[in-house]
């Protein structure tokens, strides 16, 4: 058995005030990504999970950044035991949706599900798109919570001991209140605090970008761009401010609003048939 660190032994043999026990045993927290089983910032983010909890990682078995809420259905997938430290790790051949359906699956159900940490921002809509936030995403379905971290990189591997005070901090805010099933969370390289922010939604940041192959040949890159504008309190303005942005999300995309209005604009009784529409043989 290899060395264990400082903080490791102490979360094994001290008592820790964070620990949240759930029916009289440590809760259950499964720590899932989109960088892949072997990212710094997935073993960041279990590190500071285990001061909550008893931690088991599932995670790609390669990078699945932007993969959205893809499902593998089509073939099966294959299961793997990953040496991360003295983690509980699999890898998995499939998205970061599948890793979580297959980690709740094989705990036989988990109290929280952490995503991250990203290497790189979810802000805006850019969560449209993000693999970190459907697997934070894939737990709520499942009925359980789902809460999803990231931060950039700036072309190197962001400092995760500057931030890991801030990532303990985030964790006992969110982690003991069951009322937030799912939330989104962007912390900047340098924080100087939390704060909640909405989703900024105004501007889009990608783009097309042509190019060309060696043979002359029509390529193109999906790229993204800096957003300059940004709306004060949402998660653009808050990272921007040196905060931490903590954004509660929810399934339900209906435009409520939108909704209300057509149905008094276009009354649609439930049941009336379709004028000229052909009748049931």
């Amino acid at each position: 058995m290899g060395a264990l660190d400082i903080r490791t032994l102490r979360a094994r043999l001290l008592p820790n005030p964070l620990r949240i026990l759930v029916n009289g045993v440590p809760m259950r927290i499964l720590v899932a990504n989109d960088d892949g089983i072997y990212s710094p910032g997935l073993r960041a983010l279990a590190r500071a999970a285990r001061q909550f909890g008893d931690v088991r990682i599932f995670a790609p078995d390669v990078e699945q950044s932007s993969m959205g809420h893809a499902i593998t259905h089509a073939r099966p997938l294959r299961v793997r035991r990953t040496p991360i430290d003295d983690f509980d790790a699999y890898r998995v051949n499939g998205t970061p949706a599948d890793c979580v359906a297959l980690g709740i699956d094989a705990w036989g159900g988990v109290d929280v599900v952490l995503s991250g940490i990203n290497l790189g921002y979810n802000l805006g809509n850019s969560i449209w798109h993000s693999g970190t936030l459907a697997a934070a995403k894939q737990a709520t379905l499942l009925g359980t919570r789902g809460i999803a971290l990231s931060t950039p990189t700036g072309g190197d591997e962001p400092d995760f001991g500057r931030l890991d005070p801030y990532v303990t901090q985030v964790l006992s805010a969110l982690i003991p209140d069951t009322a937030l099933r799912l939330v989104n969370v962007n912390l900047p390289p340098q924080p100087t605090g939390l704060c909640w922010a909405r989703q900024a939604v105004r501007h889009y940041d990608g783009r097309v970008v042509p190019d060309e192959d060696p043979m002359g040949r029509k390529m193109y890159w999906i790229s993204v761009r800096p957003v300059e504008e940004v709306e004060e309190e949402t998660d653009l303005w808050a990272v921007r401010h040196g905060r931490v942005a903590l954004t509660p999300l929810r399934l339900d995309l209906t435009d409520h609003e939108a909704l209300s209005g057509a149905r008094m604009r276009m009354p649609m009784p439930n049941g009336q048939p379709i004028e000229g529409a052909p009748a049931d043989a």
